[in-house]
Formats: C-alpha cells, sequence, structure tokens
C-alpha cells in the first residue's frame, strides 16, 4: 500500500514538472530570407564574403555563394 503510494506521487510529481517546464517555452519563428541574383558579381563565386561585399553595394545585408546547374552564382540575401 505505501510503495502505490509513492509511484502515484512520484508520477504526479513527474507530471506536474514535464507540464511546467513545457509552459514555460516559447516559439520564435525563424525570418524568412530572400534571395536575388547579383547583378555586379563577376566570374564563379567561391567565397561567401566576396560575395557578401558586393551584395553590400547593392544595398543589400548578406550574399552567400549558391551551386545554380554547374555554376556557383552569388545570391544576395536579405529579410524578407
Amino acid at each position: 500500500m505505501a510503495l502505490s503510494r509513492r509511484m502515484a506521487a512520484s508520477a504526479l510529481l513527474l507530471l506536474v514538472l514535464l507540464v511546467a517546464t513545457d509552459m514555460g517555452t516559447t516559439k520564435v519563428a525563424e525570418a524568412r530570407h530572400c534571395l536575388s541574383q547579383s547583378h555586379r558579381f563577376k566570374g564563379t563565386c567561391i567565397r561567401n564574403g566576396n560575395c557578401a561585399n558586393v551584395c553590400m553595394t547593392e544595398n543589400f545585408p548578406d550574399g552567400e555563394c549558391q551551386t545554380r546547374g554547374l555554376e556557383r552564382k552569388c545570391f544576395c540575401k536579405r529579410v524578407c
């Protein structure tokens, strides 16, 4: 009898802890990024840093190299 009460109390405590920890979490949505191929970048895109610098001259905050088909191209990126 005492053992079943302990098990019930332990199960109740576990349930309370699970509910309490789940209630405290908040979900943050990530922002979507829009991509636009750079108009000023020339040649094969190898380094993301070079691409980002060219994109900044095109009024984009960031850029990254991406493979499209057989070519690596520079794509400028901003939050949509």
